[in-house]
């Protein structure tokens, strides 16, 4: 019987809900882009903040100024290179939509108008050595030269005075609450509280606190969901192995429970005596 995904509902996270506030998105931009000094709200556009991959909460933002495109994707924990793919996936996603939105014939002789790609990505977690930039074709390819690139800018150094070093502090606050209180909403008030005493994300903490908890309790309960499935899908795997190594009948249960560590020998056994 096939396994059923759980059914999962887009929803915001603090990275989303906080950058949805053109207030906040402009000083985003700012950070990135200090030079460009006399940029208003105003002229923050193509705000596209959606989930390419829709069975799961990713935190992917994009937006446009003048003829850049902004795309940003974080990383709360796990350092990964499939960070990249992401960010490319979203970036042609959101240039279909801008083709689509200004009219523009891909199948013309025209050449069409498009804004300058930047990538970046926003990672919070513990890891050391941080590369400042990471590329598909050197991290996929060896450094082969490929039909197709795509370079990542990382964003990781804790900075109180630009709003993406102060989400940086945030989410490492909170990561160190979460060890002391775990998954609690003692673990998001105390976050909150250490946050607005150093000044971090102070006046969004302060506007939408409760609809911060609300965010940070509801994922809570997303990630128990997700452990349970997936406890659920490695026991199922781990048995119909089991399954399979009992009907081959080359190996002992002793050598079975060896290879399958998760399935103890009294369950093997019963399994046997099912199959026999």
């Amino acid at each position: 019987m096939a396994q059923s995904t759980p059914k999962r509902k887009i929803k915001d996270s603090v990275f989303t809900n906080l950058f949805q506030d053109k207030k906040y998105l402009l000083q985003l931009y700012k950070a990135l882009h200090p030079e460009d000094s006399n940029v208003t709200e105003d002229e923050i556009a193509d705000i596209t903040i959606k989930h390419v991959l829709i069975d799961a909460d990713y935190n992917d933002l994009g937006f446009s100024v003048g003829n850049r495109l902004m795309v940003l994707v974080e990383s709360q924990s796990t350092w990964t290179f499939n960070i990249i793919i992401r960010a490319l996936m979203y970036l042609i996603q959101t240039y279909h939509d801008y083709f689509k939105r200004t009219n523009q014939n891909l199948y013309g002789s025209r050449k069409v108008n498009m804004p300058k790609p930047e990538l970046y990505m926003i990672y919070t977690g513990d890891r050391k050595n941080i590369p400042d930039t990471i590329s598909l074709s050197k991290e996929f390819f060896g450094k082969a030269k490929v039909a197709i690139d795509a370079e990542v800018q990382v964003l990781y150094q804790e900075n109180e005075k630009d709003i993406i070093g102060q989400y940086i502090i945030f989410s490492k606050i909170y990561n160190e609450q979460r060890k002391l209180y775990g998954n609690t909403k003692q673990a998001v008030t105390e976050t909150i509280h250490i946050c607005k005493n150093r000044n971090v994300l102070k006046e969004y903490l302060e506007s939408k606190e409760q609809e911060v908890v609300d965010i940070m309790m509801t994922l809570f309960d997303d990630e128990q969901i997700l452990r349970a499935y997936t406890k659920d899908i490695e026991d199922n795997t781990a048995k119909e192995t089991a399954k399979r190594m009992i009907k081959i009948g080359k190996l002992s249960l002793d050598e079975i429970a060896l290879c399958v560590p998760s399935i103890p020998l009294n369950e093997l056994k019963k399994l046997e005596a099912e199959i026999m």
